[in-house]
Parts: structure tokens; sequence; C-alpha cells
């Protein structure tokens, strides 16, 4: 799949459907299901026009925003769905200030030779969003492509997911949030040197760095996790929270990995959150904190050995 279509006419006509597609969870993935079915029933490219910055970071810049993936994380994910495109069009101001007629002209008729359009029927385009789905079917008569509307159900299941997908990670609820997403949430960042003092109470951690300021970050805990190390997988503990042990106050990730103990600095690493085993906690002294990750390691292998081997 190739992501740097923008700005070039595809010679093949293209069947698409534009949205945010954040998360790419299932009622995103129902939607995708059916794009490529559709380009394959009427030998089209099937296309995801997506927008990056999201219109509210350009549009309201004091929201603070969260999101799901990062873009590159979505575009990874949307990469294994069989797509033949994914656009990314840039979202500035001048973007938003787009008529109508001009958007569907330059962008999917110019660049994307759009034949076939699949989208919800509450969708809303051009300057100040005037435009809705009755207009996209009148253009699509004068510029020669059909529209297919996604049925207020759909839509409806695209829209309480996310909200449920966001809240369950916010309040710890990674099952939730997996059941609805069909996958694991993940985090992907570098590893950094942190304080070492893992090593000196015989966990030793990874600190990972995300880099996105507007990636959601999971309510703070004690995780169980896997990752892909030299293409193996490893599983491990992750701790997202302050260390009030040691009266840090700052937000880190660390992750204590089972079985291996290799210099990861610098690594890029996606971190899959697979169950929540407990709130942060302060404890009274380091060799308490020493018995309850003793305690965090039986009951992350307990799981494991369990739901993944």
């Amino acid at each position: 799949m190739n992501s740097n279509t923008s700005n070039k006419i595809l010679k093949n006509g293209s069947v698409i459907t534009i949205g945010t597609f954040d998360g790419v969870h299932i009622g995103h993935q129902k939607i995708i299901e059916r794009l490529v079915k559709t380009g394959k029933v009427k030998h089209l490219r099937s296309l995801v026009l997506t927008f990056f910055p999201h219109p509210r970071m350009v549009l309201q810049p004091d929201f603070k925003m969260q999101l799901l993936h990062t873009i590159e994380e979505r575009q990874d994910i949307l990469s294994q769905f069989g797509l033949n495109e994914l656009v990314v069009k840039e979202f500035t101001k001048e973007f938003a200030n787009l008529s109508a007629h001009d958007y569907v002209k330059k962008v999917l008729v110019d660049e994307l030779n759009a034949k076939h359009i699949i989208i919800g029927y509450d969708h809303h385009f051009g300057k100040n969003r005037t435009a809705n789905i009755n207009d996209l079917k009148s253009f699509g008569e004068q510029f020669g492509f059909t529209v297919e509307e996604i049925s207020a159900q759909d839509i409806a299941d695209v829209a309480v997911s996310s909200t449920k997908i966001r809240q369950a990670l916010l309040e710890g609820n990674i099952k939730t949030a997996n059941s609805f997403l069909g996958y694991p949430y993940f985090l992907t960042g570098k590893v950094i040197k942190g304080k070492g003092i893992g090593k000196t109470i015989k966990f030793p951690t990874a600190n990972i760095a995300v880099e996105k300021t507007y990636k959601l970050i999971p309510k703070n805990g004690v995780y169980v996790i896997t990752s892909k190390i030299n293409n193996t997988s490893v599983f491990g503990m992750m701790n997202i929270g302050t260390n009030p042990t040691f009266n840090e106050t700052k937000q880190s990730i660390e992750v204590h990995f089972l079985n291996i103990n290799e210099d990861l600095y610098d690594t890029i690493l996606k971190i899959e959150i697979l169950y929540r085993l407990r709130d942060e906690q302060k404890f009274e002294s380091i060799k308490l904190l020493q018995t309850q990750l003793e305690n965090d390691k039986i009951n992350a292998i307990t799981y494991i050995q369990k739901y993944h081997e």
C-alpha cells in the first residue's frame, strides 16, 4: 500500500472512503472491508482519504487533542486491510477554506479520480462544513462518480466505539478497549535512559518515550504487555505513572521485560497492552515495593500462561 499518492492522478478510477479512522477499530474495519470488496467488484482502486493534522488541532489549537493513534501508527494498521492506497492529506487553514465544489473537483476528482464514494449519511465537507451527502450526490452527477451511503446505524457504531475506547483507556479498562479495537491497544516509543532505579531493586526497566503529545496514554497503573524484540515476541510488565514511592512527579512509562535483559537504548518499540494488573501505589518502603513487584510478576506470568501460550 502506498501512502504518497497525493498530487498525482491515479490512472485507474478509485473507490474512496473518507474519514479520520482514529483507532481503526471494528466499526472502521467493517467500512474498510466493504471498500476493498467494492473495489474488487468494480475493478477500482480502493482508497482511504484521511487528514492530518486532525482538523481540531488546526481550527481549535487550544483544544487538547487525544487520539488513539499517531498518523504513523494509523498508516501501519490500515496497511493490513488490503487497501490499494492510503492518501494522507495535510489539513491546513487554507484547505479548510476550500469551497465544497473546489474540494470535490481538485481533490476527489482531479487528484484521486473518484468513481465511487462510500460515505456516512451525516458527512459534511467544504468551507464551514456546509455541504452534505446530498450535495456530494449532485457533484457526483456533475463529475461522473456515484455515492454509496453508510447507514446511520453503522455510523453510530463507529462513533460509539471511538468514545468507548477512549473512555475505557482513561479508566484503565484495557479489556473493553481491546474488544472494541479488535486488537491490543499499543504505544510506540523510543527507549531512553531513565534514572536506573529499576536496576537497584532487581527490576530493570526500559523507559519508553512516546514522542507525540496527542497520543492517548492509558490510566496510570501496572499492565501486562508484549513487544517484538529482534523479531521475537517478548512479554513484560509496564508501569505508567509517577513512581510515587520515590517521590517522583513526572509521568513515565517503564517496561520490565520477562526473560530478557539486554541494552535496548534508542530502540523503537511497539508495546501492546494486554491486561491491567493494578493501580499505581505509593509504598512505605522499597522492600514493600519489591514484594509487590514480585507478586505482579507472578500474576503477569499466570495471565500470560493462561491466555497467550
